[in-house]
């Protein structure tokens, strides 16, 4: 997923530059709403956060480009790649600036960890067939499943 938003005065710090913190909510929103599209109904909280990398301080004015991307998927648990890439008002294009990935938990209705559900994009799948042992609803390709349940 790829999101972009502006950087403007109010995201400053005293240096003039975009203030760290505000970086990592963005960071958070985007990866949260990322998840929150490809597992939808489904409550998603944040666990962690890798090692966060700031590269290069992000100018106001300057776009923001997040681009969002799973990179592995567990029982209850999913997490994402986010980078974020800076075109400043006088650069003549887009820098990596920022990456780190997020990690949620799926959580039941009592706030316990529990079984993420197929996401969105699989369900979509051509080649999707209906097998009532299957607590999905879905029976997948040998090599789709094999990339998705570890």
């Amino acid at each position: 997923m790829d999101t972009f938003t502006l950087v403007r005065p109010e995201h400053l710090n005293h240096h003039g530059y975009l203030f760290g913190g505000v970086m990592l909510k963005w960071v958070d929103e985007n990866a949260w709403m990322a998840a929150t599209r490809e597992y939808p109904n489904s409550t998603l909280v944040t666990v962690g956060m890798d090692a966060c990398r700031f590269k290069h301080p992000v100018d106001n004015g300057s776009i923001l480009h997040f681009h969002i991307r799973e990179v592995k998927r567990g029982h209850s648990s999913v997490t994402y790649t986010v980078q974020v890439f800076s075109e400043g008002p006088d650069q003549g294009g887009e820098r990596e600036v920022f990456s780190t990935s997020v990690s949620f938990v799926h959580l039941d209705e009592r706030g316990r960890p529990c079984e993420l559900p197929l996401a969105l994009r699989y369900k979509k799948w051509k080649d999707c067939k209906r097998r009532p042992t299957d607590t999905t609803g879905l029976k997948l390709s040998g090599q789709l499943e094999s990339a998705i349940r570890p």
